[in-house]
């Protein structure tokens, strides 16, 4: 029987994002892009896993992106050299084989811009794959996969606010999110209406894990109940506070002074 009510601390999955502005540096939104989307296999809660790229420099970064990922090993753990690795388990091989699969019918309405191949002859490898997509809400922009599987939509440069918006109401989770610009304007924005949209918000860099007693974690909505794990403040969510007031100097009347005759 409880004597008071339970704390409860969750922490669940993503759907992560990242967007450029139309003042990125390419190079920078590639870097953000393949580290933060495929280290690990994509199999950490924090992996990118959407992205918005304005069209001003959405040709160029998708060409770099492909051959970036190209130059990526995949093998086995025991060869530290492998950039990518095998995914968990079967269960989660077949689930991505699935997503990919339906990414490749002709019907589909989008395209595999690099990777997609798919072996669990010796171990479960998915390559790591980019998806692009016009439809920013579809399926795998919207669902978490937790896996190697990037989906990119490009946006007209000149709807940066009214793709923020996008951002926010295409997944109910809220785990990490990137913006990328030199545009400072930019950034404030971003920040501001995507405040709701990620725990752990990154400027001009990869989203990534906390880093304990330097970068708190945790995420809001469907992601958990955003504790930040690794600072003082995930320690206030197990404290039960208490109010204490001692007074030495007692009233001997209830009535006020304002109340007494004159």
């Amino acid at each position: 029987m409880y004597k008071s009510y339970p704390r409860i601390v969750g922490e669940t999955g993503g759907k992560d994002f990242v967007i450029a502005h139309k003042s990125a540096d390419p190079d920078v939104v590639v870097a953000a892009l393949a580290r933060g989307a495929f280290e690990y296999q994509g199999q950490k809660c924090s992996a990118a896993s959407r992205a918005y790229i304005p069209s001003n420099i959405a040709t160029e970064v998708k060409k770099k992106l492909v051959a970036e990922i190209k130059t990526m090993k995949m093998g086995t753990t025991e060869d530290f050299t492998n950039f990518v690795n095998a995914v968990i388990d079967e269960k989660s091989f077949d689930k991505l084989e699935g997503y990919i699969k339906a990414a490749r019918k002709k019907d589909s309405g989008v395209k595999i811009l690099v990777g997609g191949k798919c072996d669990k002859t010796e171990g479960f490898f998915i390559e790591p794959t980019v998806i692009e997509t016009t439809d920013p809400k579809y399926v795998t922009m919207c669902e978490e996969l937790f896996g190697p599987v990037l989906t990119l939509y490009v946006y007209d440069e000149n709807k940066f606010e009214e793709t923020l918006k996008i951002v926010d109401t295409t997944s109910a989770h809220a785990l990490t999110g990137t913006v990328i610009a030199q545009d400072r304007y930019a950034v404030e924005l971003a920040t501001n209406n995507l405040r709701n949209s990620a725990g752990n918000f990154y400027i001009n860099d990869k989203q990534t894990g906390a880093v304990i007693g330097q970068l708190p974690f945790g995420g809001a909505r469907v992601s958990g109940t955003n504790d930040k794990a690794g600072s003082i403040l995930n320690l206030y969510r197990w404290l039960s506070a208490r109010t204490i007031k001692e007074t030495f100097v007692p009233v001997t009347d209830y009535r006020y002074s304002f109340l007494q005759e004159k």
